[in-house]
């Protein structure tokens, strides 16, 4: 039976991440709180579209981070996830108390914001008291170049420990969202990746809308890994047809199977576990008559094989 682990779940978490609040609340400093809101209800259109094409449910209110972890760990055994990587919910210590009953199928990353004062030793005491296993950054939501010396002490510790650091480039937010920044290429990673060559760094959703820069990143830099996760919905916005299956089989020409990974970004309820994302991945990668064992590291063995790399702390 095929292993399935997800790389990029989010626990559901009552409010927006605490890196999007810190972005608007600068936005509605600089615009106003009208312009935010015109900005809000742009995106909210964008989503309730998504929603209505995909089939999927309104999501309900975001329960109790326990109450929310419970559901998830019967999400997991009801799809026969072999592991669920939860990369936010709520803080590095409410994550970490929060998923600590059911560590036999969860584990979690560290996502506080790198531009933090003492990010570094926030991700150090994250590893060693709490027991998570990566980092998340949202770049296009950092407003300090990633290759800034400032930021060198973080990488440091990822390659101490040999973190999988997970970096959103890219579009952020779905339609209406963020489409810009000094971070908002992978290409920014460039330096970074070859400076600390290491460190696993995972680019999740294909690149987000910058497939070209990925695919350049990959080609420069053998410790990059792309992540599959979510509806891939910026192809709708490329200037050419893009499908999944042409997607999958630009990586997996390029970089082969051990450096792609699934996720499902999979978070809110009713929802769960977006079992439509996996299905439709794994039918991409049978028309393209991958070998089973290939598949097989795409959708559990190199995640496994990241997580099980980590130093403990």
């Amino acid at each position: 039976m095929l292993e399935i682990i997800d790389f990029h779940v989010h626990l559901p978490v009552e409010g927006l991440d605490h890196q999007f609040t810190e972005y608007y609340r600068r936005y509605a400093e600089k615009h106003g709180p009208v312009k935010l809101k015109l900005l809000r209800e742009w995106s909210d259109s964008y989503d309730r579209q998504w929603r209505e094409a995909w089939g999927f449910p309104e999501p309900e209110p975001d329960p109790p981070l326990k109450e929310a972890a419970s559901r998830w760990y019967e999400e997991a055994r009801q799809n026969k996830l072999a592991r669920v990587v939860f990369v936010s919910g709520g803080g590095n210590r409410a994550l970490a108390e929060t998923i600590a009953p059911y560590k036999d199928i969860f584990c979690g990353f560290a996502h506080h914001s790198p531009e933090q004062l003492a990010a570094a030793a926030e991700l150090e005491r994250a590893i060693r008291e709490d027991n998570l296993k990566g980092y998340k950054i949202f770049a296009p939501l950092v407003e300090r170049p990633l290759a800034d010396p400032s930021f060198d002490p973080l990488w440091e510790t990822a390659a101490r420990y040999r973190l999988p650091v997970l970096i959103h480039f890219g579009i952020l937010g779905g339609g209406g969202g963020i489409a810009s920044g000094v971070n908002i290429s992978p290409l920014s990673l460039a330096p970074v990746a070859q400076a600390y060559p290491t460190v696993p760094f995972v680019i999740p959703h294909f690149g987000c809308g910058y497939l070209r820069d990925l695919l350049q990143l990959c080609w420069a830099c053998a410790n990059v890994y792309v992540d599959t996760s979510g509806n891939n919905e910026w192809t709708r916005w490329y200037p050419y047809p893009l499908s999944l299956e042409a997607l999958f089989q630009r990586f997996y020409e390029t970089i082969g199977p051990r450096r792609i990974i699934f996720g499902s970004d999979s978070s809110w309820f009713p929802r769960g576990f977006a079992r439509r994302y996996l299905a439709d991945q794994l039918r991409a990668c049978q028309q393209l008559q991958m070998p089973a064992t290939d598949i097989e590291l795409i959708f559990g063995g190199n995640a496994r094989r990241l997580l099980e790399a980590v130093k403990d702390g």
